[in-house]
């Protein structure tokens, strides 16, 4: 096929790969303009971008793909099919209907369920076991379209987003390529979605990561999980914002929900239900430590209360 390929960060790079490795002739890349990275505001190309011309691929970064110029450039290139991946756009409907076996988007959920933005990461803070990858045509709607192919996966119960970022990445790369490859044999049956089983998976922000005790444990260790690495959970001891890396259900407690202790060198927080104890940790101004390097250097009187949210 001739393909036009969409898509930006990282989790996209192996889609593209894939497609390249496949035979097919990927005749253009799109991916969103440079942005500047870094303390030192360096502009930078995203990952797409670097493979795409790693592979001597036309790269187009248009700011918006409501102007027509893209609906243009699409047309003159008049590909088979246009892959999305966490492009970071939306494709408005004169672009939809230009390839002939349509645009089709592997989006990281089981759909309908996790529509939207973030599906990885917020599986995980829902506490969810099992997730996947789906391939499906799009239409208007946000990740609404007819559903072409699917492939789960198991949530590892310490799993985090970053490492679950890595091994969808796979996962939908082959898949994709699958769907492809069907496609052109006509061999997929789309199939609608159940409006009544969508949920959403929104943009997330970093007020989101901030800890509230006043939940459960389990609830607590999902979002370390769902929040590492980007922007990893935290809380405020003390007005200083300690970042909390990784942590597990732990041990109960009849202590107020907030209340910091220690018992034999380990480190907890209790909640609602019992504690969070917290393995791994990043006070403000300091590098990521172990809890027990965190109490040797921190006396933590009886009683010590992380700061309220409020």
């Amino acid at each position: 096929m001739r393909i036009v390929f969409m898509g930006t960060p990282d989790y996209a790079v192996k889609t593209l790969e894939k497609i390249i490795e496949a035979g097919h002739e990927v005749c253009a890349v799109f991916a969103q303009p440079d942005k500047p990275v870094g303390r030192k505001h360096i502009l930078t190309a995203p990952p797409v971008k670097v493979c795409a011309l790693e592979h001597n691929i036309p790269v187009y970064q248009p700011e918006t793909l409501k102007d027509g110029s893209a609906k243009q450039i699409l047309e003159d290139i008049a590909p088979d099919a246009i892959v999305v991946v966490a492009y970071g756009k939306i494709l408005p409907e004169e672009i939809l209907n230009i390839p002939k076996y349509g645009c089709i988007n592997g989006h990281a959920s089981l759909l309908p369920k996790y529509r939207g933005a973030s599906p990885i990461q917020w599986c995980i803070v829902c506490g969810e076991t099992e997730t996947g990858v789906t391939t499906m045509y799009m239409d208007k709607g946000m990740d609404t379209g007819d559903i072409l192919e699917t492939e789960k996966v198991k949530i590892g119960g310490n799993e985090t987003a970053e490492q679950l970022f890595e091994r969808l990445s796979v996962v939908s790369a082959d898949l994709m390529v699958s769907t492809l490859s069907k496609l052109e044999r006509g061999e997929v049956t789309p199939k609608k979605q159940n409006e009544a089983e969508a949920t959403y998976a929104p943009i997330i922000k970093k007020e989101m990561a901030l800890l509230d005790f006043n939940k459960t444990a389990k609830e607590l260790s999902c979002a370390v999980r769902g929040y590492y690495s980007w922007p990893c959970a935290y809380f405020f001891l003390n007005g200083k914002r300690i970042k909390v890396i990784s942590a597990v259900e732990g041990i109960k407690t009849e202590k107020c929900a907030g209340s910091i202790f220690s018992v034999d060198g380990k480190l907890y927080v209790s909640c609602k239900d019992s504690s969070l104890e917290i393995l791994e940790l990043q006070p403000e101004g300091s590098k990521p430590m172990f809890a027990k390097q965190f109490l040797n250097g921190n006396q933590i009187p009886d009683g010590t209360a992380v700061d309220k949210n409020d």
